[in-house]
């Protein structure tokens, strides 16, 4: 069996995808990889390898990726420079260790010609530089976390008039579980596919309106969705201590709102312009499972609110 390295298994999305690898791989051919000892310890009586990969540690992450067949690289939680170096480290020093294959969590968009937006722009970057590497490579374009989404109608009821107002207009997306798309993440690492754009989507296109009807047919609220401008929208995080970049403040209130404006603002904008709103069947032809519908997790909604993004950085 090939080797199989997964990253950022301290962090949440990287937790969910290790757990299907342990039930579905053997576990002498898994290694979990975080960026300190820290982040590996939840994992200590688990019977897998180990690894330290520090992405500030070139030379270091050569040595955690030597002997592997295909890593997975989850994409970093911040964004810009600082997103686009630490991988590129991660994937010069996989080239180098003479890893066969990446898998990597990309971003729906990504293949809009004319897609400009403050968290995209930074998976289309990547995937180009993956393309140019001697490297085999999945790309994994996941569609918005419908998590995020539920969240935001929770914190419509809870403090404001029952209004969740945001930037989408009318623009359609095939809202996912995060939980799907740790479990394609995991299929993906096990299949012998490469070369490839793999879209994980929902499976139904809606819109923002859409999505509060089924929201409050399931819960009993009577949310109302309120279209807004981007202007307002960055009004309104900035009233509630959103920073507008995942640079400087970012770090002290990731725990709260692990996300940024300008990410939301430009995601929202991309949205209302349809340039997210890819659909296909690519999850269950990888997994071989349907995707959760928005209604399923409505009803177990305690179990799929947005929760912490991060994984441990040093």
């Amino acid at each position: 069996m090939k080797k199989i390295l997964l990253n950022g298994v301290d962090g949440n999305f990287g937790s969910k995808a290790a757990k299907v690898l342990l039930e579905k791989w053997p576990h002498e051919d898994l290694i979990f990889a975080a960026p300190s000892e820290k982040g590996l310890e939840k994992y200590a009586d688990i019977d897998v390898e180990k690894r330290v990969a520090d992405f500030n540690n070139p030379e270091g992450l050569v040595q955690a990726f030597t002997g592997v067949d295909t890593m997975v690289l989850i994409s970093m939680p911040f964004v810009g420079p600082k997103r686009r170096k630490a991988q590129q480290t991660a994937l010069d020093a996989a080239v180098k260790a003479g890893v066969n294959k990446v898998v990597y969590t990309s971003i729906v968009g990504a293949g809009e010609k004319d897609i400009d937006t403050y968290e995209v722009n930074d998976h289309v970057w990547f995937e180009a530089y993956v393309k140019e590497q001697p490297i085999h490579y999945l790309f994994l374009r996941d569609s918005q976390y419908a998590e995020a989404m539920i969240s935001s109608y929770v914190n419509a009821y809870e403090n404001t008039d029952n209004e969740l107002a945001i930037n989408m207009g009318n623009g359609k997306m095939a809202f996912v579980s995060r939980d799907d798309c740790a479990l394609a993440c995991a299929y993906a690492a096990m299949s012998d596919l490469e070369d490839q754009v793999i879209d994980i989507n929902g499976p139904e296109l809606l819109t923002v309106g859409q999505y509060v009807q089924i929201a409050n047919e399931v819960t009993g609220h009577n949310v109302k969705y309120v279209e807004i401008t981007d202007e307002q929208m960055y009004a309104f995080f900035d009233s509630i201590g959103v920073p507008r970049t995942t640079e400087d403040m970012w770090a002290q209130t990731a725990s709260n709102f692990p996300f940024c404006s300008d990410g939301m603002v430009t995601f929202g904008r991309a949205i209302r312009l349809g340039q997210m709103s890819t659909f296909t069947n690519d999850f269950e032809k990888l997994t071989g499972q349907k995707p959760m519908t928005v209604r399923e997790m409505f009803e177990d909604m305690e179990n799929h609110l947005i929760g912490s993004r991060t994984s441990t950085e040093d």
